[in-house]
């Protein structure tokens, strides 16, 4: 068998299909990796849709996906790691280029290339990858979880851990609890915030926060909203509001609810311009906005071992199975959120 399907975007012509192509052969310092599952996510949505352009795609027409997870096929020529055909792994979202001077590998960039926008990613039956973006995975940890962790999981732990560095009783709030933002509300509540508090115009979504360990769940557009919050944290305001939707407006409410000090993460990502309205309480409580783009390595290799060892239970986070020939159905379901997924998974 020389081809194979894969989810193809022609960033020409904007279409979007499954098709057959060849299969990748890897070149040095690569291996083929059979892929067995790969999660859809919102910057999917946004990259088929024209919202998300890629800067820097090494093609014309781009293979979609950044979640994946798999098990080595192929190797390629001048290997180093020494991980056998067979090794169970997932890949990390993203690589660097190589090409800047002095680049420190692995730090975001303007040349950090992500798979699926920049360069043929995992809607597809096999992937090339770099030996370097590959995380073993234990036999006990199954291929759809695995396949989460690259994104839809490490984006709001680096957020939570890195970014903010979230101290146990510090109060949280989280906007928008879908794919990332019920992640956000688990791995804030894994490091010991408190009180955390979901915010999400959807019910079920709120529903779903309190059963992910959210202390309060509450709806943005309550005419109270403000007061619930300064409530729910005993008068002081927000320590941390992070926004997971990527939507000026909640920006805008997240930044009013912050306490003395409070810190503004921006996790969902926007083309629209930041925008913040408070005037002088904004400086007066020394209020800051930080930007937060992607995992890290580390944190891809961490919440491994966290699931491994029975503290992050990925099951839940896995709305359903599709096969990857109904990739644009995928789409369709969670750009229109019907069922309110958290993760969609293809199967090839």
């Amino acid at each position: 068998m020389d081809t194979m399907l894969a989810g193809r975007f022609h960033l020409d012509s904007k279409k979007f299909a499954v098709e057959e192509v060849p299969i990748p052969v890897p070149g040095p310092g690569e291996v083929l990796i059979e892929v067995k599952a790969a999660g859809v996510c919102l910057s999917d949505v946004h990259l088929l849709d024209g919202s998300l352009v890629p800067l820097f795609a090494t093609s014309d027409t781009i293979t979609v996906g950044h979640e994946i997870s798999g098990v080595i096929h192929t190797l390629g020529p001048d290997l180093k790691r020494g991980l056998p055909t067979g090794t169970r792994v997932t890949l990390e979202a993203g690589k660097t280029c190589g090409t800047c001077a002095g680049c420190v590998r692995h730090r975001p960039c303007t040349q950090m290339l992500t798979a699926g926008i920049d360069y043929d990613g995992g809607w597809a039956e096999y992937v090339i990858a770099r030996e370097d973006t590959l995380i073993p995975i234990p036999d006990t940890l199954p291929f759809d979880q695995a396949a989460i962790i690259p994104d839809a999981v490490s984006t709001p732990y680096a957020a939570v851990v890195t970014t903010a560095g979230v101290r146990p009783a510090q109060s949280v709030g989280v906007w928008g609890v879908g794919g990332v933002g019920a992640h956000n509300v688990r791995l804030a509540r894994l490091v010991g915030a408190a009180p955390i508090i979901a915010i999400d115009p959807l019910p079920s979504a709120r529903e779903r926060a309190l059963a992910f360990g959210a202390d309060f769940a509450l709806d943005p557009a309550a005419p109270d909203f403000a007061d619930q919050v300064r409530a729910a944290t005993g008068g002081h305001g927000l320590d941390y509001a992070f926004d997971c939707a990527g939507v000026p407006a909640v920006r805008d409410q997240a930044a009013s609810v912050l306490g003395l000090g409070g810190t503004l993460i921006l996790v969902g990502i926007t083309p629209r311009p930041l925008t913040i309205t408070e005037g002088l309480t904004f400086n007066y409580l020394q209020k800051q906005v930080r930007g937060h783009y992607g995992g890290t390595p580390e944190s891809v290799s961490e919440l491994v071992q966290l699931t491994a060892a029975g503290r992050l239970d990925l099951a839940p986070s896995i709305t359903d199975h599709i096969p990857l020939i109904d990739a644009a159905d995928a789409v369709h379901r969670l750009e229109n959120k019907i069922g309110d997924p958290i993760r969609l998974i293809l199967v090839p």
